[in-house]
């Protein structure tokens, strides 16, 4: 995964998480992040359209958990802001070499099990466990 969504989004439920009494605006979470408030917007949005987040407009608004920490786990957050496989593409070999008429098929698989390896292990840490770190 070449983009920073998964980063943000995790960056985002962890402050979240680590001030569940307050309303923490996007400007607050981007100066958190050092990116651009949009972005930070942007993803707000994904996080609210998945429940995982309420939000309270106008002055004095911010944002919110809507659900416990402990039942977001970082495997769904992952699943929500991939865009691609985490090794990338396969080539566009040549059909009539012995290698290259084959090889799709066989990194296909690697990049299956990679990728269920880490779900797996991102499915054991939720961002309750994972603000745990912050303490």
């Amino acid at each position: 995964m070449n983009n920073t969504r998964f980063a943000t989004s995790i960056h985002i439920l962890t402050l979240l998480a680590m001030y569940p009494d307050e309303l923490l605006s996007s400007e607050y979470i981007a100066g958190s992040i050092n990116i651009n408030p949009v972005l930070v917007r942007k993803e707000i949005v994904h996080l609210r359209k998945k429940g995982w987040i309420d939000s309270k407009e106008g002055k004095g608004g911010g944002n919110t958990l809507a659900v416990p920490a402990r039942a977001i786990m970082l495997s769904d957050v992952f699943l929500l802001v991939r865009q691609s496989a985490i090794l990338g593409r396969s080539n566009d070999p040549n059909p009539k070499c012995k290698v290259g008429k084959q090889i799709n098929k066989h990194i296909d698989h690697l990049y299956e099990d990679a990728e269920h390896a880490m779900l797996k292990r991102l499915s054991r840490t939720s961002i309750a466990d994972f603000v745990k770190q912050f303490s």
